[in-house]
């Protein structure tokens, strides 16, 4: 069983940083990258064994889009894997996953939660390049394809891996319900695509409604499993709360269901935090408490 990480904007957030902006968590690559270590090594003392690298949204495109030059982009985007390492080191031991989030957190318009594209394969595959061979050339342990939402977008991942044999991954996927990922496509036909790839260490589905992970799991087959959902908080308007697994033991409890129904990795995604993670820890080990 290996521990992720959790919501590292989430945990941002909590340590002050305001992420109102098209680049989210990755543009404190350019302004407080101090802060990153610090939410990566929050997730280790809370016992993560992975930290995933802060460049989910931090692309070529996007930097360029801000006004700097592809070089400088390119130097954010290898920075957000030294600071994972650094805490890494720090901490004594870990993992580092380099994030590729989906085209559709650059387009910042929703539809990594649909993917709804105006690119296919293709052009996919080139918008992803650039980032893809940068991540594989540094010094991360291995690729976290995360978030994706789109078949056509997994086909275009699966022809980056096999222009980096050298790497490995996992791919992980954005689910509408416990059988379809956010385009509609089954879970199953999508994680087919990588069943059969040696690259490839885990498939599973993240930024996720926790209600629909049992389901999820089964529908994965012939790889270890992994999940990393949200806390599936919806905002309760008449009672003016959120409601959903936001409390850090229920996910903690829900966690051990989900490692006994087969899921090998498990962690948490937006909206979790290091005590999402130190509460996995400790129903995982049998403890009870952190």
């Amino acid at each position: 069983m290996v521990i992720l990480d959790g919501g590292l904007a989430t945990h941002l957030e909590e340590l002050g940083a305001d992420l109102r902006d098209d680049l989210w968590s990755a543009k404190l690559l350019l302004e407080n990258p101090a802060v990153i270590r610090q939410a990566h090594l929050d997730y280790f003392a809370a016992g993560a064994e992975v930290a995933i690298t802060a460049s989910y949204q931090a692309s070529i495109p996007a930097f360029v889009r801000r006004g700097l030059s592809a070089t400088e982009a390119e130097d954010l985007i290898l920075l957000s894997v030294h600071l994972a390492a650094q805490a890494r080191d720090a901490h004594g031991s870990g993992t580092v996953a380099a994030s590729v989030g989906p085209y559709g957190a650059y387009l910042a318009n929703g539809a990594e939660y649909t993917g709804d594209y105006d690119l296919d394969e293709d052009g996919l595959t080139d918008w992803h390049r650039d980032r893809w061979h940068i991540l594989a050339d540094s010094e991360a342990d291995l690729m976290a394809c995360e978030t994706i939402p789109s078949y056509t977008e997994a086909r275009a991942l699966r022809r980056l891996l096999a222009e980096t044999p050298g790497m490995r991954a996992w791919v992980s996927f954005s689910c509408r319900d416990g059988e379809h990922i956010n385009d509609g496509t089954p879970l199953k036909m999508a994680a087919g695509l990588f069943v059969g790839n040696p690259q490839v260490i885990a498939i599973g589905v993240n930024c996720t409604a926790p209600r629909h992970v049992l389901s999820l799991i089964s529908q994965i087959k012939g790889k270890p499993t992994m999940v990393y959902p949200n806390s599936g908080e919806v905002w309760d308007s008449a009672n003016r709360r959120w409601l959903g697994l936001a409390d850090p033991v229920e996910f903690g409890e829900a966690a051990a269901g989900w490692t006994a129904a087969g899921s090998a990795f498990v962690g948490g995604c937006c909206r979790t935090t290091p005590e999402h993670i130190r509460q996995i820890r400790a129903h995982l080990t049998g403890s009870g408490t952190p």
